[in-house]
């Protein structure tokens, strides 16, 4: 019984120290509050074929697709969850296949603007875009786009989001 005391206390011990040494709460004091990862956005070589798999072999739910003046898709935006989608666009000469962007959504898109601004980080005011949503762009070190999105009510992705699973 001694010696069970005796393991407990030294655990109770560590774990005390472990904490005081590891202040996990300074881990993340520079971090931009608010922040979730809401899509990723990739150029296909062939829309149909890349339609097919996602929703048909993967399973994920088409929860729209924007056309141009001549029927042809733009966009579609594939819900994995019901925050989390997967956004298919044609690839061309201009946009290689690969990953277009990283959709960032932020609690309070114009305080994190504003962070980043005072961060030094160039970002541009948000604009309305095709799906109906606030959108601005950040460029990581690696050419990578951020972009940090606003469902507005009424927006496309808000409406998929608030029809999940019903």
């Amino acid at each position: 019984m001694r010696r069970i005391i005796g393991c407990f206390a030294l655990f109770a011990a560590g774990v005390g120290v472990g904490v005081f040494l590891m202040q996990p709460g300074r881990a993340q004091t520079n971090q931009v509050s608010g922040l979730r990862l809401n899509h990723v956005g990739i150029y296909v070589k062939d829309f149909d074929e890349s339609m097919r798999f996602y929703t048909q072999i993967m399973g994920f739910r088409e929860a729209f697709t924007i056309k141009d003046a001549s029927g042809k898709p733009t966009l579609a935006y594939l819900q994995i969850t019901q925050d989390t989608f997967l956004e298919l666009a044609p690839a061309s000469a201009e946009r290689p296949v690969g990953l277009s962007h990283i959709g960032i959504w932020p609690e309070d898109q114009n305080a994190t603007v504003a962070a980043l601004r005072q961060r030094g980080v160039q970002v541009n005011d948000p604009r309305i875009g095709s799906t109906k949503t606030s959108i601005t762009n950040v460029i990581d070190p690696n050419g990578v786009r951020l972009e940090l999105v606003d469902f507005l009510p009424g927006s496309l992705p808000r409406k998929a989001m608030e029809e999940w699973k019903k």
